[in-house]
C-alpha cells in the first residue's frame, strides 16, 4: 500500500469504529454531558461530521479557513442517523479529494494555519484530522462508561 492508500484506509476505518461506539449512546443519553463545559453526545459527534468540511475548506485554501459557515449551522440535533446522512455527501467530497492527492503533493504542499501558528504538510494535517476523530471517540467511550451503559461493538 502507498501512503494514500494508507489514509484512506484509516479515514474509512475510524469512522467505521467511531460509528460503532456511536450506536451505542441511547437515545436517552444523546444529550446528556459529564459536565457544562464539554459537549454532549450528539453535538460532539455532529462536530466530528463538520471536522471533514472544515478541513476541506482549510485545504483547499492552503491553511486559511475564510468566512466558513459550518454546513449543519440551524439543524436540529435528531438522531445519530439523521446526523451521519447529513454530513455523507461533505464525506463523499472529502473522501474525493483526499483520493486526488498525488503523493508528492501530499509529502510537499504545505497547510500554514496562520490563526493557530500551526505549520504542517498536507499528508501530516490529513493524519490530524483522523487524529482528531479518534480522540472525540474516545472520550464517548469514557461518556458510556461514565452512564454504566452497554456497549457492543463489530
Amino acid at each position: 500500500m502507498n501512503a494514500k492508500e494508507l489514509l484512506i484506509l484509516n479515514f474509512e476505518e475510524v469512522r467505521r469504529r467511531s460509528i460503532d461506539v456511536w450506536k451505542n449512546i441511547s437515545e436517552e443519553n444523546l444529550f446528556w454531558k459529564p459536565n457544562s463545559g464539554t459537549m454532549c453526545s450528539i453535538e460532539m459527534i455532529r462536530h466530528v461530521l463538520e471536522l471533514e468540511n472544515i478541513c476541506h475548506q482549510i485545504i483547499s485554501h492552503r491553511g486559511t479557513i475564510g468566512n466558513y459557515e459550518s454546513i449543519l449551522t440551524g439543524n436540529p440535533y435528531t438522531s445519530i442517523e439523521d446526523e451521519l446522512k447529513n454530513a455523507q455527501p461533505y464525506r463523499e467530497k472529502f473522501l474525493k479529494m483526499v483520493h486526488s492527492f498525488s503523493s508528492k503533493e501530499l509529502e510537499e504542499v504545505d497547510i500554514f494555519r496562520r490563526d493557530k501558528k500551526q505549520y504542517c504538510k498536507l499528508g501530516d494535517y490529513l493524519l490530524r484530522i483522523v487524529y482528531q476523530e479518534g480522540v472525540h471517540t474516545g472520550q464517548l467511550l469514557d461518556y458510556l462508561h461514565t452512564l454504566k451503559a452497554p456497549r457492543t461493538f463489530n
